[in-house]
């Protein structure tokens, strides 16, 4: 590792978290490219190193070298160059976790086009948004029903997609079929030069944000971007050379890029991965047993359904550091866990714009419920809305400083096309998260929730994690998601929506016991003055809780719709 590794990081071993945020620092080659750098860095120096370990809920297993990777991102290239794909081609992936999402993901990267991995859930509204505002020229996507029929009747409103390739068993009428493409093609492809040379600041990667209101914007990331991520995987992940790291994710969301190809690949570790077609507990014990994880990283969501369920059928012996993002740890889920477990999990945060920004690093003594400290490279504070430096204990915007005078490795370069949007969010060198915190005399950040989620209620502002947190201390309670509700008199209330644990029965007297839970746990104030149970939580695939969407079916009740 310390041949490739060194020449990105010259320091990349640290006594204390101190010494990381002083000392680290990431060089970025003027031609960086990760497909000809890091995956062929490896397949050159160390061939047979694992670099994908897979399975899928048949239990079967499959197992690919850095030599592989670069031999099959190499055919890969030259068929999507043979149907015209070239540097700055946009290509939009919808691939679920197959082989092919790696694959194809390196190719275009040595061609130097732009990915979109985007999530198997979009409909054909979504894909013409997506397809159209980026001009993408291409689809590679799975075969399963939903999918083909959403593409197919979403391209007759893309006039800039020319082609279409699935990836599966079936033969689908109007696509062609990847694996049967690709196998006409040499494993040979060189860098390109001249015109079509690579450069680190050329565009690589566009997520679409999931904001909570307007239409999605795009997320456009360069070619240094996944040396960011070596922060992320090193110091928070803490993954390691010759083992495996498993973060449960769905290649259509930004914690891919977090979890399951960049900083491990960079760090010589393999990445795990779990395709699967629907979420089952079970079943995710089961993969996570055959692909024994040396470091893994789950959802809070999965995290709180384990430690209500019988986490004892799981296997985590073989798990020496643990992690979680997308949303806020509550204190009973980690509690628990470690209680039944021994593992601590080290919480993170970040987003779809960002390699991880604030985390429990190194010797960092976790605190739960905290998010931890800042990362390097970040140069991260408390703001409020005339940006001035927040006091500890003050909730304020969470904010990077100085993103004109040195742009971070790992964040983004800009919402592509939405000029207006970078005005919002981009004021005197200072990029706004859109998210809340308050940081403690300790320099520990503790997260109050997104700007449009903080709930004003009789001139308080009530963070929903903080409700949150404390109704999962309760037995009853598996998963909950605390939103406002309009108020005539306060403005707004909190509402709590409930999923009960197994064995306790929706009713009234659990309302009142649930909110008197609530007023000895925190402030009285913000206990949910409507509760309301359910089945279920409207989720993202990977697991993150839409509280949009409790909104929008609250204001359709009230709107008499």
């Amino acid at each position: 590792m310390d041949n490739l590794i060194k020449k990105y990081c010259p320091s990349y071993d640290f006594a204390s978290y101190e010494d990381l945020k002083k000392n680290f620092a990431i060089n970025v080659p003027d031609d960086f490219n990760f497909g000809f750098d890091i995956v062929d860095g490896w397949a050159e120096t160390e061939p047979e190193k694992q670099a994908l370990v897979w399975t899928d809920d048949t239990g079967v297993m499959k197992f690919y070298t850095f030599a592989d990777i670069k031999a099959e991102s190499n055919k890969a290239a030259n068929m999507l160059r043979s149907y015209g794909i070239k540097k700055g081609d946009v290509v939009l992936l919808i691939l679920k976790q197959r082989p092919e999402v790696w694959l194809s993901i390196v190719a275009l990267n040595k061609i130097g086009a732009v990915v979109i991995p985007a999530s198997f859930q979009l409909t054909r509204h979504d894909l013409v948004y997506r397809l159209n505002a980026a001009e993408a020229k291409m689809l590679i996507t799975v075969d399963d029903e939903y999918t083909v029929n959403n593409v197919k009747a979403s391209l007759p409103e893309c006039p800039s997609v020319k082609n279409w390739l699935t990836v599966g068993e079936t033969d689908v009428n109007g696509a062609g079929s990847y694996r049967a493409e690709i196998n006409k093609f040499p494993d040979i492809y060189g860098r390109p030069q001249g015109v079509d040379g690579l450069k680190a600041s050329d565009d690589m990667l566009i997520y679409f944000s999931s904001g909570t209101t307007g239409m999605p914007k795009m997320v456009l990331h360069d070619n240094s971007s996944p040396l960011g991520q070596i922060v992320t995987a090193k110091y928070w992940q803490r993954v390691r050379e010759n083992t495996v790291h498993m973060t449960q994710t769905d290649s259509g969301w930004a914690k891919f890029a977090w979890g399951k190809i960049y900083g491990q690949w960079i760090c010589g570790a393999a990445v795990g991965a779990y395709d699967t077609e629907k979420f089952d507990i079970p079943a995710t014990l089961a993969a996570i047993k055959r692909i024994k994880p040396a470091t893994l990283c789950l959802t809070a969501t999965i995290y709180r359904i384990l430690i209500k369920e019988d986490i004892t059928k799981g296997d985590f012996a073989f798990v020496k550091h643990a992690t979680m993002a997308g949303e806020p740890l509550n204190p009973e889920v980690f509690n628990k866990f470690k209680e039944k477990t021994g593992l601590s999990l080290y919480e993170g945060f970040g987003q779809s714009e960002s390699s991880v920004f604030i985390a429990n690093f190194l010797d960092i003594d976790v605190r739960p419920g905290s998010m931890g400290k800042p990362a390097p490279v970040y140069d991260m504070e408390i703001l409020d809305e005339n940006l001035h430096r927040c006091e500890d204990g003050i909730v304020g915007s969470i904010c990077v400083r100085g993103v004109y005078e040195k742009h971070p490795v790992g964040l983004f370069r800009e919402y592509w096309k939405d000029p207006e949007v970078m005005k919002k969010s981009f004021k005197g060198g200072i990029y706004n998260t859109g998210d809340t915190a308050w940081r403690d005399a300790d320099g520990y950040y503790w997260f109050v929730g997104r700007n449009d989620d903080v709930i004003k209620c009789s001139g308080y502002r009530i963070g929903p994690f903080e409700v949150e947190s404390a109704l999962m201390e309760h037995p009853a309670v598996l998963e909950c998601a605390v939103t406002a509700y309009p108020d005539e008199i306060r403005g707004n209330v909190v509402k709590a929506t409930i999923v009960l644990a197994a064995g306790y029965n929706p009713g009234d007297e659990l309302k009142k016991e649930l909110q008197n839970h609530v007023k000895s746990s925190t402030a009285p104030y913000k206990y949910p003055r409507i509760i309301d149970f359910a089945g279920a939580l409207p989720k993202t695939s990977s697991g993150k809780i839409k509280r949009v969407e409790i909104r929008a079916e609250d204001m359709k009740k009230i709107n008499g719709q």
